[in-house]
């Protein structure tokens, strides 16, 4: 009570003195349109933009119509920021077109005049005063469909404890997928949960202490998160958060019923909403301020959506309205007719072209925005589409009461489609990250399939588990993460030694092969050399035959010419040792005819016999030296031809030893050239037998398709194991790192 008191004193001083401050500053006069500004406008713009010319739907004579603002929207910013004015910034020829047209602009005290009345809240009057101005610092973003530059907006370091548990989970009210991050919101009971995709993990907790969310979308950059809902017949709004932080931006609209739908433009300038009171309202977001609102639709606004380059607005409602609006001026664009029951949703093509809306008339329709035309119309769900969305390559995702969700071409040929849904599909994303379909039943589940093959991925819940529950769930993710990471590793390298087994094999079959192909190139080789030599060592044999014969021949001849030459040596000594001996027969017969010729010189018979003694003597002696001649020849050749029958034996006896050498040269020949033979061909064979070998080794080893496959997919497999195996424990360190934290220490 006593600091309480002394609290009251010191602010009732503080405002004493306050007070005393203002009344000793002098008070500062108001610009006012009324006294200051409509005079100029008079002067210099009366003539086009009065009340009866109205040029571009623009008065300025007028301050009620002039804060309007024409055809282009307003003028005039409220917020006193002149540098946005779009009036101030044509008269001071900041942009086009420059006013006044083809004059100079207007003089600096008058433009000084004009910025200062813009800057003081656009007062109409003395009595005016200006709007309180919103301090939300709100940068205009850049429209685009390329992904944003810098890492995907994810949450950090957000409360993971659920902050409210519910005996049982509620229906699925809201559901968005982030455009540039694997990030889902879901809505949940006085709360907005984030779940990571990747992991189905709780990402992050952000209070709505405002009821339930029934509408949730991601900014198109990813990187706020708008939510609008409420209590029902009480109070709605729309909150904005940041993403990464959490931060609560602003908050949008008092509606004093929930809001059903909303979304915020792309260069986050606007918000839109509406709901049970069938009125469309557009805000601004930095200052809150309304910028316009529009009231025809005749039933409850059930869905709202700025197309992608934020230039339209399309709204529709419970009844089967659907209208399309100039988003920054209010104006009515298109009215789209065709839904014969409530529309759902409505969802724009990446090129905001085409607008695709659901009904409970079972259908989803495509409309052009070229003339407003229906392009495509087909059945849906059987009972009813509840919600639809366009994908980031322009598939369309859809869900219904036929307890499904489907995907869809252009076309409305379906893609897929994807069941087990525990009872009516409430709403429908896509998380284009992952190519992921997610659909949220009536039961409050939200179910994850991948679009690709329609695989189960996982199940989201609207009333998630408390931290605890997480982590005791984790940990027995992480158990079974790590078995069938093992698992899935084991498989892998049991494929991978199979490989490397019969690539092994089919190596040493090849080196097996590749040895008994040069041994029998070798033993080739080797083959034709002992061939070679057997034709060197035959003919060598044939030589020494032919010299051996010679030899033989010869040494017949020496014999011959030996013996011959004894026998004749023989034969002399035989003749002159009768031609000896008749000689000395004939001397003593010569002696006796010579004593009896003496005896009788005249005995002619005598005589005659004398004579005849002596020729005999005479022939006698010349018949023995004639044979002594003969015989002396003889016997000088006996030494020749004895010498030649040596030298005959000694060559003989030589070719004979060189013939036997021949001879055993090529036997030896021969046995080599048949035990080369014997070897070649074992070599041969043994080669063609390892060539066999190693070809059927080399085709067991070569990876076939099938293979291919196996380990392709032991490969995605493991990494899948490994990657989940990360994700888990990651998942399990952040929410151990989760305790604790507050939404105030996030904050």
């Amino acid at each position: 009570m006593r600091s309480s008191a002394v609290c009251l004193v010191a602010i009732s001083l503080l405002s004493a003195s306050t007070l005393a401050e203002e009344k000793a500053a002098p008070k500062e006069e108001k610009v006012t349109f009324d006294q200051h500004i409509l005079p100029i406008f008079r002067e210099k713009c009366g003539s086009c933009h009065n009340a009866n010319d109205k040029k571009g739907d623009l008065v300025l004579d007028n301050y009620g119509l002039a804060m309007q603002g024409g055809a282009s929207g307003e003028v005039v910013r409220t917020d006193g920021d002149a540098s946005q004015s779009q009036l101030y910034l044509v008269v001071a020829h900041l942009a086009e077109p420059k006013m006044p047209p083809q004059q100079p602009k207007l003089p600096d005290e008058q433009l000084a005049l004009i910025r200062k009345w813009i800057e003081g809240g656009s007062l109409e009057n003395s009595g005016s005063k200006a709007k309180a101005k919103k301090n939300v610092a709100v940068s205009m973003v850049t429209v685009s469909n390329q992904r944003p530059a810098g890492p995907p907006p994810m949450p950090e370091n957000l409360p993971l404890e659920p902050l409210v548990l519910s005996q049982r989970g509620n229906g699925t009210t809201a559901l968005a997928a982030n455009p540039w991050s694997p990030l889902v919101a879901v809505a949940g009971h006085k709360q907005v949960v984030l779940f990571d995709t990747r992991t189905s993990e709780v990402a992050g907790v952000l209070p709505f202490p405002e009821g339930v969310a029934h509408i949730l979308k991601f900014s198109r950059n990813g990187q706020w998160l708008l939510a609008g809902g409420g209590r029902g017949a009480h109070s709605g709004k729309v909150v904005l958060w940041d993403v990464k932080t959490g931060k609560r931006i602003t908050e949008i609209g008092a509606e004093y019923d929930v809001v059903l739908a909303a979304d915020i433009s792309p260069d986050h300038t606007q918000v839109a909403l509406g709901g049970p009171k069938k009125i469309v309202r557009v805000y601004d977001t930095s200052t809150g301020e309304l910028l316009y609102e529009k009231n025809k639709h005749t039933d409850w606004v059930t869905a709202i959506e700025f197309s992608p380059d934020g230039v339209l607005l399309a709204t529709a409602d419970r009844s089967n309205g659907l209208i399309v609006w100039e988003a920054f001026t209010g104006r009515e664009f298109y009215n789209l007719t065709g839904h014969t029951a409530g529309v759902t949703d409505v969802s724009w093509s990446p090129d905001s072209n085409i607008l695709a809306s659901s009904s409970e008339d079972t259908t989803i329709r495509l409309w052009e925005m070229q003339n407003g035309g229906q392009i495509k119309n087909w059945g849906g769900h059987g009972g009813g589409v509840t919600g639809v969305e366009f994908t980031r390559d322009n598939r369309i995702a859809s869900t219904g009461r036929d307890n499904t969700a489907k995907l869809w071409d252009l076309n409305g040929a379906a893609i897929r489609t994807f069941a087990g849904l525990g009872d009516i599909g409430m709403e429908v994303t896509f998380d284009s990250e992952n190519d992921y379909i997610l659909t949220g039943d009536l039961t409050g589940i939200i179910h994850v399939w991948n679009a690709k093959d329609g695989a189960v991925i996982s199940q989201l819940q609207t009333n998630p588990p408390t931290l605890d529950q997480q982590i005791v769930l984790a940990t027995q993710k992480l158990a079974s993460a790590d078995a069938a990471a093992t698992q899935s590793a084991a498989n892998l390298a049991a494929l991978n030694k199979q490989i490397a087994d019969r690539k092994a094999v089919a190596e040493a079959a090849a080196k097996v092969a590749l040895d008994t192909t040069a041994l029998a190139e070798t033993l080739s080789k080797a083959k034709v050399q002992a061939d070679a030599d057997l034709v060197t060592k035959t003919q060598a044999l044939q030589t020494s035959e032919t010299t051996l014969t010679t030899a033989q021949t010869t040494l017949n001849k020496a014999t011959a010419e030996r013996e011959a030459v004894n026998q004749a040596v023989n034969e002399f000594k035989v003749k002159v040792k009768a031609a000896a001996d008749a000689v000395v027969v004939s001397e003593k017969e010569a002696a006796q005819a010579l004593a009896a010729f003496e005896a009788k010189p005249d005995d002619v018979q005598l005589k005659t016999a004398n004579v005849a003694a002596n020729k005999k003597l005479t022939d006698g002696l010349a018949a023995l030296a004639e044979l002594t001649k003969q015989s002396a020849v003889a016997v000088q050749e006996l030494p020749a031809k004895s010498e030649a029958f040596t030298v005959a034996t000694t060559v003989l006896n030589a070719a004979k030893t060189s013939h036997e050498k021949a001879v055993a040269e090529k036997t030896n020949s021969e046995k080599a050239v048949a035990e080369t033979a014997v070897k070649l061909k074992a070599a041969v064979d043994a080669a063609a037998v390892a060539k066999a070998a190693s070809e059927k080794a080399t085709a067991e080893a070569i990876v076939t398709p099938e293979q291919q496959k196996q380990l392709a997919d032991a490969e995605a497999a493991a990494k899948v194991a490994t990657d989940k195996l990360a994700l888990v424990k990651g998942q399990l360190e952040r929410l151990n790192a989760g305790k604790g934290r507050s939404f105030a220490a996030a904050q």
